[in-house]
C-alpha cells in the first residue's frame, strides 16, 4: 500500500486529483506500480491535463 508521502496532489482550482502509483492511471495507461517520479515528463493529469510541475506529495 502507497504510503501519502508517495501520493501527489494537483494543486489547480477545482481538481485535487491524487496520483496513487498502487493504482496507476488508467486513462493515459500507466501501470499499476509506477512511482510519480518515474511518469514520464509530459504526463497530465487524467482530470484538467495539469503537468507534473503542478503536483505536491500528500506527506
Amino acid at each position: 500500500m502507497a504510503e501519502p508521502h508517495e501520493m501527489y496532489q494537483c494543486q489547480t482550482v477545482n481538481c485535487g486529483y491524487i496520483y496513487n502509483p498502487d493504482k496507476g492511471d488508467r486513462k493515459g495507461k500507466i501501470p499499476k506500480g509506477t512511482s510519480f517520479e518515474d511518469l514520464p515528463d509530459d504526463w497530465k493529469c487524467p482530470i484538467c491535463g495539469a503537468g507534473k510541475k503542478l503536483f505536491k506529495p500528500l506527506g
